[in-house]
């Protein structure tokens, strides 16, 4: 067993609470439990409790066992010399304040139910498994199951905004710039989107501004501070890029010298860093107010025009610079744009909305709910267990579901773990 285990019956009450005593006989009443603290002092601040008649104000710590105390040396900290009341699984020694009263003691090993602690134990057996409620999480209700599926969503859209006011910080609260940003990092997928990030945090968003109505400039830019026109190569295009690159770097004292380089390697040709740096810089070209448009775009139709975009001509015929291939246009997939849209541009729209005090959940969850679910190992997991992604919330919502709760074993504060654990052993065994 776990403190977390004793912190979650208490904060829910998940006991039986008509007529409580402590273990010196006293009637005990709860009033208010206190507010759960998650860092260092006791368990649960400002509580109000009912003992022996008499209306305390003050904390509560919960442990394990009463020796527990002295094991963690509570007995020596000022922290806890208001605590009114001690909640522990099992009572085997009394425990003093500093003026020898005994500290009223509840011991909950005789109020929790059967029911409750088998199925917390079975839910956090030893067994190793993908997920602790794998055996169980077919069984979970669809209602209980939708509801949490939308919290955890929007928890990952809180989680993503943390990170988009870092960048803006960073910025100077230049939107514009921390879009870029992102769409960099996003373009460059797993394999380069550090790599992209980097090369888009070199230099100040303002030279795009100006060299927007070229796009071989923006390309310059861009290959320039990746480091693609170190090389020599006997090719009209990559020299026109390398004069175009060495005038922008002398009129911007442009430095890459921080810049991660691009990976090639185990890369699918269109997803080279040469296709996807082009199809960039062309967005950059053809969208001016790139951020205006996204913040007011209220349906998937108008992401997918804002995104649909090819690389120059060049890059038709070619996958890297001075190798012939098969002409074909390259243009945006709809399943790329979709995870740009997934991890890019609702999250900023949801920020910004956030940053004027605004809520636009709704039209979020209208786009978020358009697009089919990802294709990942984390979503295949859960989908052979319960079928339950087939769109990109829920997809996003697992996710965070596994790397947030399961991962961490917080089942105590996870929706499902909390329907696991109360419900009735009979029910745990007929599932």
């Amino acid at each position: 067993m776990q403190e977390d285990f004793l912190h979650y019956v208490w904060k829910h009450k998940k006991f039986s609470t008509p007529r409580l005593l402590t273990t010196d006989g006293e009637l005990l009443t709860l009033v208010k439990v206190g507010q759960h603290n998650l860092n260092s002092g006791p368990d649960f601040f400002n509580a109000q409790l009912g003992i022996g008649g008499q209306l305390w104000a003050g904390n509560v710590e919960v442990h394990i066992k009463s020796s527990d105390w002295y094991v963690h040396n509570h007995e020596r900290d000022a922290a806890y010399d208001n605590v009114i009341l001690h909640v522990v699984y099992e009572h085997d020694t009394e425990i003093f304040r500093k003026d020898n009263t005994v500290i009223p003691t509840l011991e909950l090993k005789k109020y929790i139910s059967k029911d409750l602690l088998h199925n917390y134990q079975s839910l956090f057996s030893t067994q190793k498994k993908w997920i602790n409620c794998e055996n169980d999480f077919a069984s979970t209700d669809d209602f209980v199951l939708q509801n949490w599926m939308e919290n955890l969503y929007f928890e990952r859209l809180e989680r993503k905004s943390k990170a988009i006011e870092t960048m803006l910080l960073l910025s100077k609260n230049d939107w514009e710039a921390v879009l870029f940003r992102l769409l960099a990092k996003n373009f460059g997928l797993k394999v380069n989107g550090e790599a992209f990030l980097s090369m888009a945090s070199s230099f100040d968003f303002s030279i795009i501004r100006k060299s927007q109505s070229k796009v071989e400039q923006l390309e310059a830019l861009f290959f320039g501070q990746a480091g693609m026109l170190d090389e020599t190569i006997e090719n009209a295009y990559h020299q026109q890029l390398t004069n175009d690159y060495k005038f922008l770097k002398q009129k911007y004292s442009l430095s890459n010298s921080n810049v991660i380089p691009a990976q090639f390697f185990r890369l699918r040709p269109p997803n080279f860093p040469t296709i996807r740096l082009s199809q960039l810089a062309m967005l950059y070209h053809q969208e001016q107010n790139l951020f205006s448009k996204i913040i007011n775009a209220q349906s998937i139709e108008e992401l997918y025009a804002l995104m649909k975009v090819s690389t120059s001509d060049y890059w038709t015929e070619h996958y890297i610079f001075g190798k012939k291939s098969k002409s074909l246009k390259k243009t945006l997939t709809n399943s790329f744009i979709d995870l740009l849209i997934i991890n890019t541009l609702l999250p900023l729209k949801f920020s910004y909305a956030k940053s004027l005090g605004k809520t636009i959940d709704d039209n979020i969850l209208f786009i978020i709910q358009h697009i089919e679910a990802e294709n990942n190992g984390i979503v295949s997991s859960f989908n052979s267990l319960k079928k339950v992604a087939s769109t990109a919330l829920e997809s996003q919502s697992l996710i965070q579901l596994k790397t947030d709760y399961c991962s961490k074993n917080r089942c105590l504060q996870c929706a499902i773990g909390n329907a696991l654990i109360t419900k009735s052993q009979l029910e745990n065994l007929n599932s």
